[in-house]
């Protein structure tokens, strides 16, 4: 018996390939061997064929896209052919797929040093540089997860009990996210005073930051209330257009039109809602893509009032709370912002001012929308996201919630569109069109519909990312293809998809927060399911049933409010 588990214990220690598969190390514990038998051996065939494969795939898309590009030169336009750029490409694809096959077979310090030399590749040879953030970001990544992988097979833990360990990550996400958060938001108060600061790098956080206030906006539709739209851009074109509008026919001041365009818009959301209270799913999203499509044609057609494609210009700027202008020589009354200061004239100041202005109204925004989760109507909108037949069953109005999500989402809406005018000086239909509703919902849906820290990531990622390697802008709607498919397979809900719950039955410690009548919750419901049990029991029912109904309800009811 001893010598026949002693074989069948030497037989599962074994590694098939006769080699440790984490890189070539030797272990002399049973258990180790145990967790390094359990990656498959070493198929060399198998793994050339693989990336044959994808080697042909590759070709297949990068050749039609980088091999060919038009240039527009004084004598004419001609072709430029980047055969070099196309090979270094599909190689980066083909080293990539390498990386994650030795990750697979258990290769894991293979893996590691081939992440090293791929960063190491970015500084010493000459390549583009999006080539180089691409072998940064890859080799980064790739050593990362070969050392995590590394870790978990040294404490001897099974590839099966990985999504353990993840899941302890995210514990450990969950704790650090809001001491990164509240960093992040120190850092975005004092960005303009840094040290390394610029004009450039301030304009680009203002762009950062209307498009986080414009996805926190939109997360009310999409991410609470659970309904797709398609069309946000239209609130957003109303915002700018009304305060365009207003200043132009009747000369308000910014600070006059920018509730008056948020709530030009609510009034537009409302308009919409009505016309689609009966409608769900893919009926719902075209709807209001249409209605978004009907905003610009409008504003296109519209000559008289919009100045049609010609757009609005000289659109007036802020001025400091009605106080002072940031001009040098104001034309209005009131005097200079240096001026009335005591400071030397400068161009960023207003640039400085519309950063704090952003980033005060998407403040506004975040805190309105961490309030309104607390009450009743934000249970309603996730109540209406999960299941909208059985939130009607309970008494919820589905009309009046689908109206108060569009209402104040297309606030928010209005009011970014409006900053946008004023931050521009100029609006057109062109900067209104279905692409930027595209590109609002994948921060949303990239982030983690219903995060705010998620979307404000994804925000970042982008819209930052983009603007500082301006090489991606040519590349920016493959980028934003390929990060929505690597998304919906590593990350199905979103960068950051964890949100705290709108209430706690129990407290972290596992104690009752709410009291009844004198009493937990619990107990409440407890008793209240032992009398509704006892009076059910008919006279003739012995002691011994009504005990029994009693505590199968008692501790039925308290294993729910546990749950």
């Amino acid at each position: 018996m001893s010598d026949s588990a002693s074989q069948s214990a030497g037989a599962s220690g074994a590694s098939p390939t006769g080699a440790s598969p984490a890189g070539g190390m030797r272990s002399g514990g049973g258990g180790e061997r145990q967790v390094l038998s359990a990656f498959p051996p070493l198929d060399i065939p198998a793994i050339i064929r693989e990336l044959a494969f994808t080697t042909l795939i590759a070709s297949a898309l990068v050749f039609p896209l980088l091999t060919l590009r038009t240039v527009d030169s004084v004598e004419g336009l001609y072709i430029e052919s980047r055969w070099m750029v196309s090979f270094m490409a599909v190689a980066l694809v083909v080293a990539g797929r390498l990386g994650l096959i030795l990750l697979r077979y258990g290769k894991m310090i293979y893996a590691a040093v081939g992440g090293v030399v791929a960063i190491l590749a970015a500084f010493f040879l000459p390549v583009p540089s999006l080539f180089e953030v691409i072998l940064v970001a890859g080799g980064a990544i790739l050593a990362l997860r070969a050392l995590v992988d590394l870790f978990l097979v040294v404490r001897q833990i099974s590839p099966s009990a990985r999504a353990e360990f993840r899941d302890r990550g995210g514990v450990w996400v969950r704790r650090v996210l809001p001491w990164a958060a509240g960093l992040a938001v120190v850092f975005a108060i004092v960005l303009p005073f840094m040290p390394f600061s610029s004009r450039y790098l301030i304009d680009v956080g203002v762009l950062i930051l209307t498009y986080v206030l414009l996805g926190w906006g939109l997360n009310i539709i999409v991410g609470y209330a659970g309904l797709l739209d398609l069309g946000y851009v239209a609130f957003y074109a109303v915002g700018a257009y009304s305060y365009a509008l207003l200043a132009y026919y009747f000369d308000f001041s910014f600070w006059i039109c920018l509730p008056l365009a948020g709530l030009l818009s609510a009034s537009f959301g409302l308009l919409l809602g009505f016309p689609v209270l009966r409608l769900r799913g893919d009926y719902f999203a075209i709807v209001t893509l249409g209605f978004g499509e009907i905003i610009r044609l409008i504003l296109i057609n519209w000559f008289r009032f919009t100045n049609g494609p010609d757009g609005i210009s000289s659109i007036p700027r802020p001025s400091f709370f009605g106080i002072a202008e940031f001009a040098r020589k104001p034309k209005s009354d009131l005097p200079s912002f240096h001026e009335t200061f005591g400071l030397a004239f400068s161009s960023e100041h207003r640039l400085i001012f519309l950063y704090y202005l952003v980033l005060v109204l998407a403040a506004l925004v975040a805190a309105f929308t961490l309030r309104v989760r607390n009450l009743p109507l934000g249970r309603a909108w996730e109540a209406l996201r999960e299941d909208d037949v059985a939130s009607a069953s309970l008494g919820i109005s589905r009309t009046s919630i689908k109206l108060a999500a569009f209402g104040i989402s297309a606030t928010w809406g209005g009011i970014a569109g409006s900053f946008f005018a004023t931050r521009q000086g100029f609006i057109s239909p062109e900067s209104f069109t279905f692409i930027e509703s595209a590109i609002i919902l994948s921060i949303v849906v990239l982030g983690g519909m219903g995060s705010l820290t998620g979307i404000a990531c994804a925000a970042v990622l982008l819209i930052g990312l983009p603007e500082v390697f301006r090489e991606l802008v040519e590349y920016r709607m493959v980028t934003f293809g390929g990060g929505l498919v690597l998304i919906m397979i590593w990350r199905p809900r979103g960068l950051l998809s964890f949100r705290e719950p709108s209430i706690r039955l129990l407290d972290r410690r596992g104690r009752l927060r709410f009291a009844v009548a004198g009493r937990g919750v619990g107990e409440s419901l407890c008793a209240g399911a032992t009398g509704g049990a006892t009076g059910d029991t008919t006279s003739g029912a012995t002691s011994d049933t009504t005990s029994g109904a009693t505590s199968e309800a008692t501790s039925g009811t308290t294993g729910g409010v546990g749950r």
